[in-house]
């Protein structure tokens, strides 16, 4: 079962407004609009890549997400739904991936496997569009709950993303720092890295 955390959390970003980046990746695709969302959470990008006419394949490795999505689009045969990880995942080939906040907590061990799927996974000048965390930020820290949210946290410097996407043309490279509440309510300190990138 979900901790209330992570209920709280799928509560508050079930609309959320849609990501400058990942408006930008959707005018770069180019041929059929298919496309992966990984970590789906509780549906709000792929309302987004739906109302673009986007085939998606969504996953998540939180139960109540996919629960969640499975009532948001139900009847909607272009929405197809796995409970599962990103290591588990089978990659179909698409025309673009989003990955927003969800690789911070895909395990390091399997981080490199996983890149190399996600790369092969995409089409000829498919686009990625997605966020990586930065050492500074609250969840790399000691004072975050793991337990109450998810235990494995992979934060990346700035030389790491960009070395990820030797094989790919940057398009926007953002370095994100700000300090507020989350949307639960939580003080914290954001330090995200936002790529949106053209596979060669």
């Amino acid at each position: 079962m979900a901790s209330p955390e992570i209920i709280d959390y799928l509560d508050v970003t079930a609309d959320r407004e849609t990501r400058a980046e990942l408006e930008q990746a959707v005018q770069l695709v180019s041929g059929k609009r298919t496309a992966v969302d990984c970590g789906c959470g509780a549906g709000s990008d792929i309302e987004f890549l739906r109302g673009q006419g986007f085939l998606v394949y969504a996953f998540d490795s939180e139960p109540e997400a996919i629960t969640r999505c499975q009532k948001r689009f139900d009847g909607d045969d272009q929405v197809k739904l796995f409970h599962t990880t990103f290591s588990e995942f089978d990659y179909p080939r698409v025309s673009l991936i989003n990955a927003d906040s969800s690789l911070f907590f895909c395990p390091e061990t399997d981080f490199n496997g996983v890149w190399q799927r996600i790369c092969q996974a995409l089409e000829s000048n498919g686009i990625f569009v997605g966020s990586f965390l930065g050492p500074e930020d609250t969840m790399n820290g000691p004072h975050f709950d793991r337990e109450a949210y998810w235990p494995d946290i992979m934060a990346l410097d700035a030389q790491t993303v960009k070395s990820l996407f030797k094989s790919f043309k940057i398009i926007t490279f953002n370095e994100h720092r700000s300090s507020g509440e989350t949307p639960t309510g939580d003080l914290h300190h954001w330090h995200i890295f936002s790529v949106v990138a053209i596979r060669h």
